[in-house]
């Protein structure tokens, strides 16, 4: 099975979607992050889904549930990339996304990530 990789930068992970998200594929990477948040006493990631054009409401929920889980193991998620039409259909979707702070980029999403690290000691 395909994994979609993590990648750490410092105390945060990085994560690019650059593949058509399956819900197979998604439920993996909720399961692979939670594991490498958790191993890596990790205190934020970054999720970029700039290459997503679709998001269904699996898709949408998962993003969600991810950043719910960070939470609970003490560690910020930030969204990057989303393109306006992923944004329409989480809004039409009644997905808010509670928690999540969102960036334009991958440079300003770990520019809030920073912030939040600051904020925390």
């Amino acid at each position: 099975m395909e994994r979609i990789p993590i990648l750490r930068m410092g105390k945060c992970l990085l994560v690019t979607i650059q593949v058509d998200m399956h819900d197979q594929l998604a439920m993996a990477l909720q399961d692979d992050l939670a594991s490498a948040i958790a191993a890596q006493e990790s205190n934020g990631l970054l999720l970029d889904i700039s290459a997503l054009e679709i998001v269904d409401s699996f898709i949408g929920r998962m993003i969600a549930n991810t950043a719910a889980m960070c939470r609970v193991l003490d560690a910020e998620t930030v969204v990057v990339g989303m393109r306006p039409a992923v944004a329409i259909t989480l809004v039409e979707l009644g997905l808010t996304l509670r928690g999540i702070h969102t960036a334009l980029n991958v440079e300003r999403g770990m520019a809030v990530l920073e912030r939040a690290a600051a904020a925390r000691v």
